[in-house]
């Protein structure tokens, strides 16, 4: 028999690499839908709407998920949701019109609700003073997208784009035995929960739970929709291959994984205001540089014509990703520490409604950075919106944090 503490840590390592596989899914159209936009002839938008699907899906699943982790157990309602995956993941390499893609699409970025799931049955195995380090191992997997990044670009390279859902259907698949094998129900975890989806809607007239809403939906949705959209930027903006756009697009999905952990442990010795306030700050300097375009122009001197270029090279580009993406994975964990917080008796709840507005974020901002690159021509312009999504959180944090000083 099997001791109480290699349980818990068997439940924690083979979570995580379940979540990090369901993530790399989740994120497959960052680099497959590349040749599949080439192949179908689709405008940026298009593009935008095929790789965000699977997000949508994911996030609005996020809330009965997390209702039937606590009624039914997260062992049983991950396995069921990674097996439900497979056939979708199998399936795209035959797909062949744009609507196969979303159809298919959708089925598949279930496993992005793989969050909701394992985050409280991981967090159940553990005493609460060790909590918030297994939710950050956990929370971790976001590094699938990275995966996702090392991985597709090669079997791209091997045998086409349509290798990659095969390889991938076949990983979840393994994934999903191993896991079954590996981890463990304790009815003791099981609670009834009493939160409704209605109350849980009904809390977004609180204006806190906007705020964290809006927080989120930028160093989480953000963090996703540039996950989704980097590899082809570096493709388009730098004229790089898809095996190095991929690499590079990493150095942002990597820190923004795993570094999320660390995050926690700031807000709990600063406070969340203080290390979100940072992020935010952050991300507003780097957006604002990232939103200049590639230009030329004229001055006209005493001595003749002077030409200038200003503009982002690759490397500073890349560093200054690699500066958002560690600020969205400490942002990532203060947000949910303002969660916990202020709501101590409603964390799930509000936790559901904070996670489902960042995933919405992370739909919406893909489909708009394509709406906005058709409109205007210039790639920047998706940090332009990040830029200006950025200012409102600032803008929020101040007037509602001086409000609560001065009172």
């Amino acid at each position: 028999m099997a001791s109480e503490t290699y349980k818990r840590y068997s439940v924690l390592v083979s979570s995580t690499l379940s979540f990090t596989v369901c993530f790399m899914v989740w994120m497959m159209l960052a680099v497959v839908g590349i040749p599949i936009k080439e192949k179908l002839g689709l405008s940026e938008t298009e593009f935008g709407i095929l790789a965000a699907l699977p997000v949508l899906s994911g996030s609005l699943i996020r809330v009965p998920l997390g209702i039937w982790t606590d009624k039914y157990g997260g062992r049983i309602v991950l396995f069921a949701l990674m097996m439900l995956s497979v056939p979708a993941i199998f399936a795209m390499q035959y797909a062949t019109q744009y609507w196969h893609f979303l159809i298919i699409g959708l089925m598949m970025g279930l496993a992005g609700g793989s969050f909701s799931v394992g985050t409280p049955y991981v967090a159940r195995w553990f005493p609460k003073s060790q909590q918030g380090m297994a939710m950050g191992v956990f929370g971790a997997g976001n590094a699938g997208s990275a995966v996702n990044k090392f991985l597709a670009p090669g079997l791209i390279a091997l045998g086409g784009w349509t290798l990659v859902p095969g390889v991938y259907a076949g990983i979840m698949l393994a994934m999903a035995v191993i896991f079954w094998f590996t981890s463990y129900h304790d009815p003791k975890h099981l609670v009834s929960s009493s939160v409704s989806l209605k109350e849980q809607l009904a809390l977004l007239k609180d204006p806190g739970v906007l705020r964290y809403s809006q927080y989120y939906s930028v160093v989480f949705g953000g963090y996703v929709a540039l996950a989704l959209w980097m590899t082809k930027y570096y493709v388009g903006e730098f004229g790089l291959s898809l095996q190095t756009a991929a690499l590079l697009a990493a150095c942002f999905s990597l820190p923004g994984g795993v570094l999320r952990a660390i995050g926690g442990y700031l807000s709990d010795k600063f406070g969340a205001y203080k290390v979100t306030w940072a992020v935010m700050w952050i991300c507003w300097i780097c957006f604002f540089i990232l939103s200049y375009p590639q230009t030329d122009f004229v001055i006209h001197g005493k001595n003749g014509p002077i030409n200038l270029h200003i503009g982002l090279n690759v490397v500073v580009f890349t560093v200054l990703m690699f500066i958002v993406g560690i600020a969205t994975a400490v942002g990532k964990a203060s947000v949910f520490k303002f969660v916990a917080d202020d709501y101590p008796t409603n964390i799930g709840a509000v936790s559901g409604i904070v996670g489902l507005a960042g995933g919405l974020g992370g739909f919406l901002l893909p489909v708009m950075f394509g709406a906005l690159e058709d409109l205007t021509g210039i790639r920047s312009t998706s940090f332009m919106l990040l830029y200006g999504t950025v200012c409102v959180s600032l803008i929020w944090m101040h007037f509602s944090f001086k409000t609560k000083r001065n009172n």
